[in-house]
């Protein structure tokens, strides 16, 4: 699957858990910011660093989303598979700690 479908289906994925992913210009912030997950007025935001590239883009969505109860949404075997080898992963998100995995884009 190429890297930019890749992408959407994961952003399309945090929708499905009514999580809303969105690209901000952290450089424009004036304080030091890191892509993730945040609660604005009750509702959930993942921010991801507009300027990072877009193979970093997905790393940083699927370690997140590999943490997630996902199960029992539909999503093509193809991303499935791709998450599974975040979930086995060093997260970015301190919550395993094992080896990192390879970006299968």
């Amino acid at each position: 699957m190429k890297a930019d479908r890749l992408y959407q289906e994961l952003k399309d994925l945090a929708e499905k858990l009514e999580i809303e992913v969105t690209e901000q210009n952290f450089r424009a912030t004036g304080v030091s910011a890191v892509s993730g997950l945040c609660k604005v007025k009750g509702k959930s935001l993942f921010l991801i660093d507009k300027h990072k590239s877009l193979r970093k883009k997905i790393e940083i969505l699927s370690e997140f989303l590999s943490e997630m109860p996902c199960g029992d949404i539909f999503m093509l075997p193809a991303v499935r598979d791709h998450l599974s080898h975040y979930a086995e992963s060093d997260s970015l998100f301190p919550k395993r700690d094992s080896g990192k995995p390879g970006l299968s884009t």
